[in-house]
């Protein structure tokens, strides 16, 4: 992850929380603090018990870390997508709605031409030759008349 992004911040945040979580369960096992928060009696430090709960604690962060990491990375991979406007086909580039070509030219340094593919040079024919026919159509019917 990229140093001081957002992304990475959340990251940090959660692993700093897990680990408080993990410091005070610990230091309240040496200190007895809960005892003497609460007035409790002081029991003998309980090794056992304490390390369970420190695992259990650990395999949760684990769990909720690991699936953090697979959100963060993917929420990384939308934010790379390029946003073009569906109906002009302008790109948001650094927060300017911009040409294509223009695009092209600031963000890759690559001049642009214009050409047609084989289907729209197909669609473009037959529609010149659709044109055709109603024009002699109606130059016919004009004649007739």
């Amino acid at each position: 992850m990229e140093k001081g992004s957002k992304l990475s911040k959340v990251f940090l945040y959660q692993n700093l929380g897990f680990l408080a979580v993990i410091a005070l369960g610990f230091l309240d096992e040496v200190t007895r603090l809960s005892a003497l928060v609460f007035g409790e009696q002081a029991l003998a430090w309980e090794f056992r018990r304490s390390t369970l709960g420190m695992l259990l604690v650990l395999g949760v962060w684990f769990l909720v870390s690991m699936s953090t990491h697979r959100i963060l990375e993917r929420i990384r991979y939308l934010e790379n997508f390029m946003r073009v406007c569906a109906w002009c086909h302008r790109v948001d580039h650094r927060d300017k709605w911009i040409s294509m070509e223009e695009f092209l030219r600031q963000g890759f340094d690559t001049p642009t031409t214009h050409g047609i593919c084989p289907k729209c040079l197909a669609e473009q024919k037959a529609a010149i030759a659709r044109a055709k026919e109603q024009r002699a159509a109606t130059t016919r019917s004009a004649d007739q008349v």
